[in-house]
């Protein structure tokens, strides 16, 4: 059995690591490993149901409630919530900040950690996350620290609710962002940090094209064959 050739990519929020990850998955021909949509989709379903976010005694069961998968459909990735088809509900910032405060507890990690490895185990994956290097896939053939200052994220991000019609503040986008850079980096389980053996990317002066093709790159100084 060919063994399977994994890509790790971990970085705080609004790094560009979902797109970046699946334009490298495209070229390569790889599976992209949204673990973030999955996060998001639970903390979905959380808010759904009026949790109390700090509640991780009620969170933690309700687990037992919940199946995520990802599957894809004509190529494009379709993130399913209890088998509903949850892709374009998950993009917003309510949910984004639910899924950073979730994330952190022990029960959620588990709930989603054997997908992400089975998933890399029986394919080339490329997956993107804040502990993929550092705990889910912790032997992958090749890790990326990927980031970016946080007025350049922020800038991004705001053009693309700008971009849906959406009123939005730059400054709050930027707060936000470094209040949840302080949350991944500072939660007790799995915090957000470089894996030793990660390559350091900093994106702030690159376009998504030379960071793509820059992975591609160090994949391949990696062992990924040609």
């Amino acid at each position: 059995m060919k063994k399977t050739y994994n890509i790790a990519i971990d970085g705080p929020a609004g790094a560009g690591k979902s797109t970046i990850a699946r334009r490298v998955a495209e070229k390569l021909g790889f599976v992209y490993v949204d673990t973030g949509a999955m996060y998001r989709a639970m903390a979905l379903y959380f808010l759904r149901k009026g949790f109390d976010l700090k509640d991780e005694d009620k969170v933690g069961k309700a687990c037992r409630e919940i199946s995520v998968d990802i599957r894809y459909e004509n190529g494009e990735q379709q993130v399913l919530l209890n088998e509903e088809n949850v892709s374009g509900l998950i993009r917003t910032e309510e949910v984004g900040n639910a899924a950073s405060a979730i994330s952190a507890y022990p029960a959620v990690r588990a709930a989603l950690l054997e997908l992400q490895r089975t998933l890399a185990r029986t394919s080339d994956v490329i997956m993107d996350g804040r502990d993929i290097g550092t705990l889910v896939l912790p032997e992958a053939d090749c890790k990326i620290y990927l980031t970016a200052s946080t007025k350049v994220r922020a800038v991004r991000r705001y053009k693309e609710l700008e971009e849906k019609g959406m009123v939005c503040s730059l400054e709050e986008i930027e707060r936000d962002i470094i209040e949840r850079d302080n949350r991944d980096m500072n939660r007790e389980i799995a915090p957000l940090t470089q894996a030793e053996d990660a390559v350091y990317l900093d994106a702030s002066a690159m376009t998504i094209d030379q960071v793509v093709e820059k992975i591609i790159a160090l994949a391949r100084e990696r062992g990924l064959e040609q």
